[in-house]
């Protein structure tokens, strides 16, 4: 199988043209290219396919063989990879995803190539209903209590097409993910799991987020989680609608729009391109 190595914000993906090439069982060969001893070493395996509704379809499946409906920074690559690669020749594409169809606005970088994608989001999804979460259908959560071992969190709640739980923290360098984030991914509040951000507010424009990713544990970045915790310091009062995110793989700018969308801008890097032997 040939594949191509990519980073969005050291958010890493193994990606395979479906162009070209067919991966019969995708959970299976995830965990195996995934792992990072023995295989190629990434966060999630990404297909990029044809699509009869965009111009390319993405799906991906975490590195323990689970399927999610979207990835913010795997998105981004997946222009980069398409627009670099010849399947698609102009700067603005849809996309195609488990959350709906997306479109992103690429920049060339000096030698041609895609240096940064700016990707619509689209808007959060902000009740129980639509994460989806245990309890009132049409409720909203924002500063929920929720207990956690021996401690009391206040949660905000919010779906960019996959589930997502945002935590304030003061400290979040030092803080305890590995710890506190598989306890809440798996809560019986979230019966799909959750992605779980952990965010400290540095300013009115910049924040630092930490992730605890379902179904891969904690990674260097996360698009939608940033899209997420976008929304939840507006609605929580603690930012602007435009931020600055500091992840631990790079930085996101981030915006919650006029017309209701979230708007992300980041970078997309192709690292290398190989074969397996499955």
């Amino acid at each position: 199988m040939k594949f191509t190595k990519m980073h969005g914000a050291g958010n890493d993906y193994v990606y395979v043209n479906c162009f070209e090439e067919t991966v019969a069982n995708p959970q299976h060969v995830a965990i195996q290219v995934s792992n990072r001893n023995f295989g190629i070493g990434s966060d999630v395996l990404i297909l990029i396919m044809p699509s009869d509704k965009a111009d390319v379809r993405m799906r991906m499946f975490n590195s323990d063989g689970s399927e999610s409906e979207m990835c913010g920074n795997g998105i981004r690559c997946v222009a980069k990879y398409a627009y670099d690669h010849g399947i698609v020749s102009k700067t603005e594409i849809t996309a195609e995803t488990g959350a709906g169809i997306l479109t992103l606005h690429l920049v060339p970088g000096n030698d041609g190539r895609i240096e940064k994608v700016r990707v619509n989001m689209g808007p959060p999804r902000l009740t129980r209903g639509e994460i989806p979460m245990t309890g009132d259908a049409g409720a909203q959560v924002v500063a929920d209590p929720l207990t956690i071992l021996d401690r009391t969190f206040s949660i905000t709640c919010a779906s960019m097409g996959n589930p997502h739980c945002v935590i304030f923290v003061d400290d979040v360098e030092h803080f305890p993910v590995s710890t506190y984030g598989p306890l809440i991914e798996t809560h019986e509040l979230f019966p799909r799991r959750t992605n779980v951000e952990f965010v400290q507010v540095i300013s009115r424009t910049e924040v630092r987020q930490r992730t605890w990713e379902r179904g891969a544990g904690e990674t260097l970045a996360c698009g939608t989680g940033s899209s997420a915790v976008t929304a939840a310091c507006v609605l929580n009062g603690l930012t602007e609608k435009r931020i600055l995110n500091h992840l631990s793989g790079g930085d996101l700018e981030m915006e919650w729009a006029g017309d209701g969308d979230i708007y992300m801008t980041g970078p997309a890097v192709e690292v290398f391109s190989g074969e397996i032997n499955l």
